[in-house]
């Protein structure tokens, strides 16, 4: 029991610390994430912010999220061409392909879903959440719509509410 002991307690010691020389070395993402932008702006993805001159604390993550934007702060695109056509919308969150793709200057809408939101352009207020959601919406505010397809051919429609089960 004795020669166990002598030999287990050096032997542990020295695989921790070859643990410690190798973990020293390691990344956790390999290249490193962009971000730490001018205004708390964060972007990842190939034009992602790509035309970004003023507006602040937005991220974008995906392909041509935000691609537009120039002015607009405090949105959030998560998902290829998100928010891609938004140039002076503010409060905007859109997660999925395509979610507030042509919205231009609305403001205060989320989109969740692909699609979700798409044809959007100033409507404000807006709460989309499923597949092609409030789809066509395009200057209607206040609406809420959530499943498949719900409201999908609203377009100026103003303060309406769909379930779709």
């Amino acid at each position: 029991m004795k020669t166990i002991t002598k030999f287990t307690y050096p032997l542990f010691a020295a695989l921790a610390l070859a643990c410690f020389a190798v973990l020293s070395t390691a990344q956790a993402v390999s290249p490193t994430p962009d971000g730490g932008y001018p205004g708390w702006n964060t972007a990842e993805g190939s034009g992602a912010l790509f035309n970004l001159t003023t507006g602040g604390f937005n991220t974008a993550i995906g392909a041509h999220a935000l691609y537009g934007n120039t002015t607009g702060p405090s949105n959030t695109a998560v998902g290829a061409w998100s928010l891609a056509a938004n140039s002076s919308g503010y409060q905007n969150v859109a997660t999925g392909q395509g979610a507030l793709r042509n919205n231009t200057t609305g403001a205060a809408n989320t989109a969740t879903g692909f699609q979700a939101l798409f044809q959007n352009t100033i409507g404000d207020g807006n709460v989309a959440v499923g597949i092609a959601a409030l789809f066509a919406n395009t200057t209607g505010g206040g609406n809420t719509a959530a499943g498949f397809v719900a409201m999908h051919d609203n377009t100026t429609g103003i303060g309406n509410t769909r379930l779709r089960l």
